[in-house]
């Protein structure tokens, strides 16, 4: 079981992509895919990481202050921005299952979605 104040607050901002998870197309990202199934799989153990998409939720990159003045400095071409509480955490790039696993507290193995 999870201790939910113990949980850590996840939230992933994307570039502006084509659809939520940007899993559209022809030539699908392995990495749009990868993250995909973390955040399912997650969702799944009732453990919540928000997804925010620069295409469809513009005001968020706005209204959160740390994202907004990275992205004033950076520019969205650094997108995709992790922030844990808050913070900063990953920039240019997805999480890794082992950072994810280490933020919520569960093993990297939990991060795969398993047949039932």
């Amino acid at each position: 079981m999870f201790n939910n104040k113990m949980m850590k607050t996840l939230r992933i901002y994307d570039p502006a992509l084509c659809c939520p998870t940007g899993l559209c197309g022809v030539n699908i990202d392995p990495e749009l895919m990868r993250i995909a199934v973390v955040i399912e799989t997650l969702k799944r153990k009732g453990i919540v990481i928000e997804r925010y998409n620069l295409r469809d939720h513009p005001q968020v990159y706005v209204s959160t202050k740390v994202v907004n003045d990275f992205l004033m400095k950076e520019g969205a071409e650094k997108l995709p921005v992790t922030t844990v509480d808050g913070e900063i955490s990953v920039i240019d790039a997805y999480p890794s299952n082992q950072q994810i696993a280490e933020w919520v507290g569960i093993s990297e193995d939990e991060l795969t979605i398993k047949k039932q």
